[in-house]
C-alpha cells in the first residue's frame, strides 16, 4: 500500500476572501501545506483572472496560468456576501473555520460588519488576517494599494535601488504582494497556534508599505549615519558602493556575474586570486575595506575589479570563481531560469498542461521532508464550486437553487 501523507495543516480550514495576489497566494501556501481553503469569489470574479494583457500572456480562462498561481488547490464559491443570504452562507463557512484571510480596506470591513471587532464577538476562536497597502491606521489606511504603488514606490524602492542619473528599475506584478503573502502566513499560524491553546482568535496585518520597508530595514537603518562611515546616499552611481564588489561584473561576452562578498577584507584573498592580483595580497591599503574607505580609494578597487571580469566570459569565469570559493551567480535570464537543473532539482517548477502546450509553472517555495506538496492543478473556474461548497455547508437542493435564482450565487458547470 502507498504510503499515506498527512500535511502539516490537515485538519485547518480557511475562507479567503480577497483578489489579486498578496492574500490569495498566502491562501495558496497554506492549501500546498493541507489546509482547506474555501475562496468567496463576487460575481465579477477576482481582478487577477482578467489581468493576462498586463502580463502578456493570452486572455484566455481555459489557460491563466497567474490565477492558477495564487489558487491552484482551492475550493471556489461564487457568492454575494452583501444579501442577508450571502451573510449568513458566510457565517456558516467561519462557525467552524479557523482563519479568514481578506484583502478588503478597513472602511468596506466596517460596512458590511466584517471587521474584526465584529467577526470576534460572533467567532472568538477565529484568526483574521489581512493584507493593505499601506496599513489599518493611519490617515492613509484608505488608499487603494498595489506592489507598484505602496511596496515599491512609496516603500523606497523606486526611488532608491536604481544607478543614479537613469530611471527606477522595471518592477514586476507579485514581487511585493508574494513577499507580504509569506509575512501573512507566518503571522496567521502562529496565532492560530497561540488561539489552538487559548480559545483566543486574533486579528494579524500585513501592509504592503511595512513589508517593502523591513526588506530594506539594514540600509534604511546604516543610511542614518550619513557619509561620516563611508555610507553613501540612495540612489547612487554603482562606483560609489561601500563594497567596491557588490555592482554586478559585465564580462567578456556582455553578461552579468554577481559575486557577494559582505566581509571584504575576509573575502580579499580569495577575490584577488580569482582574478590574477596576487601581488596585492597583503597590501595595507587594498586589502582593508576601513583603509580604502579613509583613503578614498574605493572606486579604484571598483574599476579594478571591473576590468579584470570584463577580460572573459561569464563561462570561463564559473569555474575560477568556483575554484577559490567566492559566492558569484551568473546573472539568469527568465528563459534561463526555466531550465535551470538546480531549480527543477529541488521542485522549484511544475508541468501543466493548457489548450497552448504545456507550461512550467512555479511552486509555493516551502519543502517539507515527510509530507511533499501536493501535485500542481488548475484552479477552479467561476462558479464550478459553489454548488458543492454549499453541500459541505449542509444546504439542501432546494434551498441552492433558490440562492441561484436569486443571485446569491452564480454556480456554472464544470
Amino acid at each position: 500500500m502507498a504510503k499515506q501523507f498527512i500535511r502539516p495543516l490537515d485538519d485547518v480550514k480557511v475562507v479567503e476572501m480577497a483578489t489579486f495576489i498578496a492574500v490569495p497566494a498566502c491562501g495558496r501556501l497554506l492549501s500546498d501545506l493541507g489546509a482547506h481553503v474555501i475562496k468567496i469569489e463576487s460575481a465579477k470574479g477576482d481582478n487577477l483572472r482578467y489581468t493576462a494583457p498586463s502580463e502578456g500572456r493570452p486572455l484566455d480562462q481555459d489557460e491563466n496560468t497567474s490565477f492558477d498561481l495564487e489558487n491552484s488547490g482551492k475550493e471556489i464559491i461564487t457568492l454575494d456576501v452583501r444579501t442577508d443570504e450571502g451573510k449568513e452562507v458566510l457565517d456558516r463557512m467561519l462557525s467552524d473555520a479557523d482563519i479568514l484571510l481578506t484583502n478588503w480596506r478597513p472602511q468596506a470591513l466596517e460596512r458590511h460588519g466584517l471587521d474584526y471587532a465584529h467577526i470576534k464577538a460572533k467567532f472568538p476562536k477565529i484568526v483574521m488576517g489581512n493584507v493593505t497597502g499601506y496599513g489599518e491606521k493611519g490617515p492613509d489606511k484608505e488608499l487603494p494599494g498595489f506592489d507598484y504603488t505602496a511596496f515599491f514606490a512609496r516603500g523606497g524602492w523606486s526611488g532608491s535601488l536604481y544607478q543614479k542619473g537613469t530611471v527606477p528599475g522595471n518592477w514586476i506584478p507579485g514581487l511585493g504582494d508574494h513577499q507580504a503573502a509569506m509575512i501573512l502566513a507566518a503571522g496567521v499560524l502562529a496565532a492560530l497556534h497561540r488561539a489552538r491553546i487559548t480559545g483566543q482568535g486574533e486579528h494579524v496585518s500585513v501592509s504592503l508599505l511595512h513589508a517593502a520597508i523591513y526588506m530594506q530595514a539594514m540600509l534604511i537603518q546604516a543610511s542614518q549615519y550619513g557619509h561620516e562611515f563611508g555610507g553613501v546616499t540612495y540612489p547612487m552611481d554603482r562606483r560609489n558602493n561601500v563594497n567596491p564588489w557588490l555592482p554586478c561584473a559585465k564580462t567578456k561576452d556582455g553578461r552579468f556575474i554577481q559575486i557577494c562578498t559582505p566581509v571584504y577584507d575576509g573575502y580579499f584573498p580569495a577575490v584577488m586570486k580569482a582574478i590574477g592580483r596576487e601581488d596585492l595580497l597583503g597590501d595595507p591599503l587594498w586589502s582593508h575595506l576601513d583603509e580604502m574607505n579613509k583613503q578614498h580609494k574605493v572606486q579604484e578597487m571598483y574599476d579594478m575589479f571591473q576590468d579584470a571580469m570584463s577580460k572573459k566570459t561569464a563561462e570561463e569565469w564559473a569555474p575560477i570563481l568556483t575554484k577559490y570559493d567566492v559566492p558569484f551567480s551568473i546573472c539568469q535570464t527568465w528563459d534561463e531560469i526555466l531550465q535551470d537543473k538546480q531549480a527543477w532539482a529541488t521542485d522549484v517548477f511544475s508541468k501543466i498542461k493548457y489548450p497552448r502546450g504545456e507550461k512550467t509553472m512555479v511552486r509555493t517555495p516551502v519543502d517539507l521532508e515527510d509530507s511533499p506538496l501536493p501535485p500542481y492543478e488548475k484552479a477552479p473556474k467561476m462558479g464550478t464550486g459553489s454548488v458543492q461548497v454549499l453541500k459541505e455547508l449542509g444546504y439542501d437542493d432546494e434551498a441552492i437553487k433558490k440562492m441561484i435564482d436569486d443571485k446569491t450565487i452564480v454556480a456554472a458547470d464544470n
